[in-house]
């Protein structure tokens, strides 16, 4: 059956080519000009947002009478989840689980980064010293994860061969049991004990209503002062100003941080200068081809629409993931 696919993006980005062998029986609109997807929506069965562009999709699904169905190439959902997304009736799929690999092998470099101080080791080496200094194993430390969707369990499956505690909240308590990797588990109630107990705290939750925030004043003041703040999850879910005040006056040994509540972050931002801030432009997840994944994700969904098989990743668009 023939099939057209409205996607979202610039026609000159180079994953379209993925796109390209899909067949005759495919036929691809490519746009990133609101007039043109409005203009091609119509005609399109499926919608594929490949930008962080939100007006782009609010300008396609009002118009796009015929489609059936909508996906994001990415995992967070929150700069799509726009109100003509939230009102329409079609599913929405993502690409949850794609990344969760580099961004949990990024989690455990920016543990070992802090244990070992490797910000010193740079800096003597860049300044010609030999000076000898004490770090310290992960093995026996507690990693407590907020957010234990694929990215949280990914990481607790890296660390638990270095002989790591493993302590994680999540939404919903009850989908902890039976799970080999985990010590302790806490329900969102609980977040400041999970944070006490903790050396090394990764937050890999979305943003949605419930997490905007979560992790404020109160909860970094529960940290250990030797512990250290993880965040690939949403820049958002963190109370920036807090956690700039907690570094500055060393309440926390200090943050590995991939997503930031501004991005890009502002160039005059106090993170940029801190000896006890590991920054990362939200490249964590970049590895060679990471693209290739997001769309070879999408490319197994639409086989399956194709043969009327359940989705994956369908997104609860109200929960926000």
């Amino acid at each position: 059956m023939s099939l057209t696919l409205l996607v979202l993006a610039d026609p000159k980005v180079s994953w379209l080519k993925l796109l390209g062998a899909l067949g005759p029986d495919v036929k691809l609109l490519v746009s990133n000009e609101a007039a043109k997807v409005r203009e091609y929506a119509p005609q399109a069965d499926v919608i594929v947002n490949g930008t962080s562009n939100p007006p782009l999709l609010s300008a396609a699904v009002p118009p796009a009478k015929r489609a059936k169905w909508i996906h994001s190439l990415w995992t967070g959902v929150d700069n799509v989840l726009c109100p003509e997304i939230l009102e329409s009736p079609l599913p929405l799929t993502n690409g949850r689980g794609v990344f969760r690999r580099p961004l949990a092998e990024w989690s455990i470099g920016a543990m070992l980064y802090f244990a070992y101080n490797m910000r010193r080791m740079i800096r003597q080496q860049q300044a010609g010293v030999w000076e000898a200094f004490t770090t310290e194993e992960i093995k026996g430390k507690t990693l407590g994860i907020v957010g234990y969707g694929g990215i949280g369990s990914t990481t607790a499956e890296l660390a638990k061969p270095f002989g790591m505690r493993i302590v994680a909240l999540r939404r919903r308590p009850e989908l902890f049991q039976k799970d080999p990797l985990l010590d302790q588990s806490f329900a969102p109630a609980q977040i400041n004990e999970l944070m006490a107990v903790s050396d090394y705290v990764l937050l890999a939750a979305p943003l949605t209503e419930e997490t905007r925030g979560m992790i404020g004043a109160p909860q970094i003041a529960a940290m250990k002062s030797s512990g250290v703040l993880i965040n690939v999850g949403r820049g958002a879910v963190v109370d920036e100003p807090a956690l700039v005040h907690a570094l500055q006056d060393l309440k926390i040994r200090g943050a590995a941080l991939d997503v930031f509540a501004v991005e890009p972050l502002p160039a005059a931002h106090p993170f940029y200068k801190m000896e006890n801030v590991l920054l990362s432009p939200h490249t964590a997840d970049h590895v060679q081809d990471f693209i290739h994944l997001a769309v070879e994700s999408f490319l197994e969904n639409l086989r399956r629409f194709q043969a009327n098989e359940p989705l994956l990743n369908l997104v609860d668009k109200h929960a926000g993931y």
